[in-house]
């Protein structure tokens, strides 16, 4: 498979990265591809650049190699990293294809510079849950455990979108959070959970469906005020349009919608 998840890089490196060019993809494989095939024809080439939200990361990579199959001289390529990040290296003029983030705030950013092209569409939503390391050593028991000092803590960035929602479930109920850390995006947040180096963080109820074994999750119910819409959108100087918008087709697609319904994200309401 071609297809690769990029880490997250810094502005100068992603800059130049671009100009030089638990899975869900049993859901997606019985009619993704068709769907692709029949946007694309099969002629696609070249290569498309994505850039997404981390919490994207395992479905996204999943339905571009089902667009790969459809397309054999086409090579996707994903930079995931927190949003903010992103669009920042999208307003200092990173070549990039498809933007897709995890709150409508970042991608704003995108829309205020005049970057867009086809879009932005709201495609999938997503809340916020606990994620703790198998066992529970810490006895986390909801919410306001992160007001507890006495247990080491992890959330996100403020300026990440699951940053943001944590700071308004916090604000929401009453809570003076005391995190121990404050990571750059959410999946740097979950891996401090499976590695044990904290007793909780607050990601996405996604990353803990993907995490699989590693961690246990605990809803809680202040989330729904706060649910995360991901918009996504073709980049207005997208170096490979035509691939760029079999993407989104792609994602927006029953076959897409499926694949990011059997990895924990919801229908959009809007």
């Amino acid at each position: 498979m071609k297809t690769r998840a990029l880490l997250v890089l810094p502005a100068v490196a992603a800059l130049a990265l671009s100009a030089c060019g638990g899975s869900s993809s049993d859901a997606a494989a019985g009619t993704s591809s068709s769907a692709a095939a029949s946007s694309s024809g099969g002629d696609l080439s070249g290569t498309l650049t994505v850039f997404a939200a981390a919490s994207l990361t395992d479905v996204f990579t999943d339905l571009g190699a089902q667009l790969e199959a459809d397309n054999p001289g086409l090579d996707v390529q994903f930079n995931v990293a927190g949003s903010s990040a992103l669009a920042t290296q999208l307003t200092q003029g990173a070549p990039v294809d498809v933007f897709a983030s995890a709150n409508e705030k970042q991608m704003t950013v995108v829309t205020d510079a005049g970057l867009q092209g086809a879009g932005p569409t709201v495609f999938t939503e997503n809340v916020l849950e606990i994620a703790v390391p198998r066992g529970n050593p810490g006895k986390v028991t909801g919410l306001a455990d992160f007001g507890n000092a006495d247990l080491a803590l992890a959330i996100c960035a403020a300026d990440v979108p699951c940053g943001a929602a944590a700071e308004a479930v916090f604000a929401d109920a009453g809570i003076t959070a005391q995190p121990d850390t404050e990571e750059e995006d959410v999946k740097a947040a979950l891996t401090k959970v499976q590695l044990g180096e904290v007793d909780a963080a607050l990601v996405y109820a996604t990353d803990v469906q993907a995490a699989g074994s590693d961690v246990e999750g605990i809803p809680f119910p202040e989330a729904e005020k706060e649910i995360n819409s991901y918009p996504i959108c073709v980049l207005k100087a997208a170096p490979n349009p035509e691939a760029a918008q079999a993407f989104v087709d792609l994602v927006n697609s029953d076959a897409g919608q499926q694949a990011l319904t059997d990895a924990g994200f919801r229908a959009p309401t809007s």
